[in-house]
């Protein structure tokens, strides 16, 4: 058995630390997208994240993925090929 933790551990752990959210849903849509430009054969490379949480009231689109990026940091991110946000307060 492994130890590693999974890139959707990772952005789950990120996510629910920095905005404590009402919904967190992480779809991994690697296998989708087998064989496609970005698929590195680890099956978590293409990711869509559903979060919704008060933190992101008053905020714009733009800032509300800023937000999320900032969250998970520049390591995890540019390990993602493809990051789908659907974003709500």
């Amino acid at each position: 058995m492994s130890d590693a933790i999974t890139r959707e551990e990772q952005i789950r752990a990120a996510l629910e630390e920095a905005f404590r959210p009402r919904l967190l849903e992480i779809v991994n849509e690697s296998a989708r997208h087998a064989g496609h430009a970005g698929h590195d054969g680890s099956g978590e490379s293409h990711f869509r994240v559903r979060i919704a949480a008060s933190a992101f009231a008053g905020m714009s689109r733009l800032d509300r993925h800023r937000a999320v990026h900032a969250a998970l940091g520049e390591e995890l991110v540019r390990s993602i090929h493809a990051l789908a946000l659907e974003i709500g307060p």
